[in-house]
């Protein structure tokens, strides 16, 4: 299934989500909530492809492995991570989210993190370089290396 990235990404999450897929296509954006070392042995870039290819936005996690970190970020999804991380428990799923300050995205910033759902909020870091900041911006490493040529 490696070269067919709609049918891999059936399988996205299914082992503690099973609907997972045929929500976040519906949905077509979304945020996944993480715990530590969130993307842990995901170290293909087909663990960040084909949640991309369904729309996902973003990761909120308590911390992100390294080198799944750089894959999201090279295909435009946001590793955030929580400030603190007790604020994990206050997400459900289904609920609706908004991070506040994409406009000025930069590396080591503190942005926030609006719970439409509930109307409370958190406080999340992107723990980039200035270089991946600016690849997230231009929306991945491949959409920065377009827009260079």
């Amino acid at each position: 299934l490696r070269a067919n990235i709609p049918a891999i990404s059936r399988y996205i999450f299914s082992n503690i989500d099973p609907n997972y897929h045929q929500r976040q296509q519906q949905a077509g954006a979304g945020f996944v909530i993480g715990g530590k070392n969130y993307g842990q042995g995901s170290s293909r870039e087909h663990a960040a492809l084909a949640p991309r290819y369904l729309g996902l936005k973003g990761v909120i996690a308590e911390s992100v492995a390294r080198i799944h970190k750089a894959n999201l970020v090279n295909f435009g999804i946001l590793p955030l991570e929580f400030v603190n991380p007790a604020d994990r428990s206050s997400v459900e799923k289904g609920q609706k989210l908004a991070v506040e300050g994409l406009d000025k995205l930069s590396a080591g910033q503190t942005l926030t993190v609006k719970n439409l759902t509930t109307g409370t909020g958190f406080e999340v870091k992107l723990d980039l370089s200035e270089r991946q900041a600016e690849m997230l911006k231009a929306g991945g490493l491949l959409a920065q290396v377009a827009a260079q040529k």
